[in-house]
């Protein structure tokens, strides 16, 4: 049986992305809504981590504009404004929380950080990195559970025969984020 991340099952226990955001705002829970120029990003902390970044179809109402209070909120959102200028970065500095997965995806979600900007793996190159070779298919479902978008660049993550596979963000974002990175998307499938 898997961990859901307490984080998703509440949003959908709220209604989705804006009602997750008024309990947040509610409780004081350290967040930050992102713009970025593929969409809002919602980004959630934890003392000095991240717990959760995931792109979201909703705007926020009313707009953020205060600045984010703790300095694991301020560092992320700082390199999210380097990384979309175009800037290659490197998040593997900004401290995650990823104990709302199973062992087997703290496995997966490790192998994806070790993916450099601009480049692509598949995900039998991540099955293979973690010792479990036969492992592909249930590799992608762990890709797929991923809680901190970009920040674990499982964009970066493709099928062996070059087509680009899921995306949590979504297809045209993931083919925005590798072009992005320099990747020739006209040679995935």
């Amino acid at each position: 049986m898997s961990k859901s991340n307490p984080l998703e099952i509440i949003a959908n226990a709220l209604g989705g992305d804006d009602g997750l955001r008024k309990l947040r705002n509610t409780v004081g829970m350290p967040s930050f809504c992102y713009k970025s120029p593929i969409g809002w990003i919602d980004i959630i902390a934890e003392e000095s981590c991240i717990s959760s970044a995931s792109f979201s179809e909703v705007a926020p109402s009313p707009e953020p504009t205060f600045p984010p209070t703790l300095p694991v909120l301020a560092r992320t959102i700082k390199l999210l404004d380097i990384y979309f200028a175009g800037g290659p970065i490197d998040f593997a500095e900004i401290s995650v929380q990823l104990a709302y997965g199973t062992e087997f995806q703290q496995y997966v979600w490790k192998a994806i950080q070790q993916i450099p900007y601009g480049e692509v793996r598949s995900y039998q190159w991540i099955a293979d990195r973690i010792g479990r070779p036969k492992s592909a298919r249930s590799i992608g479902n762990a890709v797929g559970a991923n809680p901190v978008s970009i920040l674990i660049p499982c964009h970066r993550v493709i099928r062996s025969n070059g087509a680009l596979g899921g995306y949590g963000g979504g297809l045209d974002r993931k083919r925005q984020l590798l072009a992005l990175e320099g990747q020739d998307i006209k040679q995935l499938k």
